[in-house]
């Protein structure tokens, strides 16, 4: 969450608009105090976070299920500590 003077938020509003998308959280100052927030659209973040879960598992299932010793010690070959 970052603060934002509302004469700056007037300038660069669709860059703002951008970052609220990505998730941030916008606060307009005037004058030092706040007088707005703005905030992702909560259904937009649960359809994002629903694909992306949607995503890792269906990357999860072009895996082989490998037993956790393996997995383990192929994490550290070729690493010299």
């Amino acid at each position: 969450m970052r603060e934002v003077r509302s004469s700056d938020a007037k300038a660069r509003l669709h860059q703002l608009l951008d970052e609220v998308e990505r998730g941030e959280t916008i606060i307009i100052t005037r004058h030092g105090r706040p007088i707005a927030r703005i905030v992702p659209e909560v259904d937009n973040q649960a359809a994002d976070t629903r694909e992306a879960m949607d995503r890792i598992v269906a990357f999860r299932q072009t895996m082989p299920n490998l037993p956790l010793d393996e997995v383990l010690s192929a994490r550290h070959e070729g690493h010299r500590y």
